[in-house]
This record gives C-alpha cells, structure tokens and sequence, in this order.
C-alpha cells in the first residue's frame, strides 16, 4: 500500500543523503569519465583527430569520446552509489534494518531507486559537460530531438548499469572488497566499453568481448545520437563502404560475423541486461537471506 511505498522512499532518501554527504565516493563515482576526458584532452585528442583527413574532425571525435564518457558515468556513478549498501551489509547495519518494520523488498527497492537517482543525476552531469566541452571546441549542440533521444538512453543506460553493478555488489560483504573492485572496474571501463582505443583496432577476440559487454551498447547508443551531425559534414557524398567501415572502426555500429544489427537492437540488449541482473542480484540476497 501507499504508507509502503512511502517507507521506500523514505530509506533511498537516507541513501541519497549518505552518498551525497561524501564527496569523496561522489568524486570516484565518477573517476571513469575524468580518466577518459584527462586522457583525451591531454594525449589522445589531438592523435585522433589529426589521423582523420576529413572536414570538422575534431567535432566529429569530440562526439565520439563524450559518447562514451556518458556510457561509463552510467556504470562508474551506479557502483560508487552501491557502496552505502556494501556499507551497510560490512557494519551489520542490515541486520538491524531486519529488526525493524521496514520490509525486506522495501530495503532492496531503497537501494535500488536511491542508486538510479545517483546515476541518473551524474550522467546530466556528464551530459552537460559533454555538451559544453563539444561546443567550447567548435562543435554545435545537440538538436532538441536528438537531446529527448540522449536523455532516453540515459534513462535507458543507468537502468542497466545499475542492475548489472547490483548483481556484481550481491557477492560484496567488505568495504575493501568493493573498493578494489571500484578501482579495476573504473581501470578497465574505458577498453572494454571500445571507449580508449577504437574498437577496430583491437584483437578480433577483444572486439567481441567489447561487443558483448551490456555497457558498449549504451556507447553505441549514444555514439549514434551524438555523431549523427558531425559525420554528415564529415562524410557528405563519401561512398557507403567508407563510412561503414568507420562507423565499424569507432564502434558506431557492432558486426557480429556477417550481421550488423540497427539501432533497435543494442536497446533490446540494454532492456535484457536490466531483467536479467536484476533478478539475479535478487535471488543471490534471497539465498544468502542478507536483504
């Protein structure tokens, strides 16, 4: 009933003020995405852009690494938001959250809605960094079609993440456990997610552990949206097979042997990876009895 309900919010709001309280798990929830842009701005820029000779490069791959900043925020910020909840399960703090009235799906929905709110409000974070950066180096915002477009694959993208991270989390029972799992999750983010080399130019088994991987879906999402602009300046009247082959080359789209599915399908992925986690994470805390 509704005085439930109220009892949700009510925990994700102590959750809120907890991770908001400290700025240092706010400053590493998006650690990721500083990396990618500090590399980026400081080496890989100017590389990339200067090693393409088409017209408005350095717009074209500014979208491009921005994109993927936004795909990492999603993951980065939804584990750094988790921590209160590893947190709470190392103090025993769980254990007297049983004691009281508040039920257990109550305590699991709290952490749940508390961490997409997070990823939700570090992604706009990054969304108008992204924005501002593109457009501080020559580039044009986004239209206000292809802004609603972001935003839902932000939505869309914090979802995911968040289910994943849950699942992954379900196995933590120490703080130092999930700080170096933190630490090699915002270390590997940028290679799996194609984010700081290409995904063209990776091995052919690394290509497809990027491809498989639910994050580098968001990435492309955004990729899409984002580049849609800048690649037709850059690529007006080239052939198909040359801007295929980019597109493959920058993980604009993902072939799997002779397939290269649209749009629709790194949504249905997204859509599956949320189910999926989420219903693992749940049963993994049933069968420990620790939510």
């Amino acid at each position: 009933n509704w005085k439930r309900g109220i009892i949700l919010i009510r925990f994700a709001q102590r959750n809120l003020k907890l991770f908001f309280r400290d700025r240092t798990a706010v400053l590493f929830s998006l650690m990721g995405a500083i990396i990618v842009i500090a590399l980026y701005i400081l080496f890989l820029g100017d590389v990339w852009t200067d090693s393409l000779d088409v017209e408005g490069s350095r717009y074209l791959m500014d979208s491009w690494i921005m994109s993927g900043v936004l795909a990492i925020t999603s993951i980065t910020a939804t584990m750094g938001a988790f921590g209160t909840f590893v947190d709470d399960r190392a103090k025993g703090i769980i254990r007297d959250f049983n004691a009281s009235p508040v039920k257990k799906y109550e305590m699991a929905g709290g952490y749940i809605l508390s961490t997409f709110i997070i990823g939700i409000i570090m992604s706009l974070v990054a969304l108008i960094f992204a924005e501002a950066y593109i457009v501080a180096s020559g580039g044009e915002f986004l239209s206000a079609v292809n802004m609603l477009k972001v935003l839902g694959i932000m939505l869309l993208s914090v979802i995911s993440s968040s289910a994943l991270v849950f699942f992954i989390v379900s196995f933590f029972h120490t703080t130092q456990s999930f700080a170096t799992a933190s630490t090699i999750l915002g270390t590997l983010i940028g290679f799996i997610t194609g984010v700081f080399i290409p995904i063209g130019a990776l091995p052919s088994v690394i290509q497809w552990v990027v491809m498989i991987f639910p994050v580098s879906h968001s990435a492309l999402l955004f990729r899409q949206v984002f580049m849609e602009a800048p690649m037709s300046a850059s690529f007006a009247g080239a052939p198909s097979n040359v801007i295929a082959d980019f597109n493959h080359e920058m993980g604009v789209t993902f072939t799997y042997g002779n397939f290269t599915p649209g749009f629709e399908f790194s949504i249905v992925v997204l859509i599956i990876t949320a189910a999926l986690f989420y219903i693992l994470a749940i049963l993994n805390l049933s069968r420990k009895n620790k939510v």
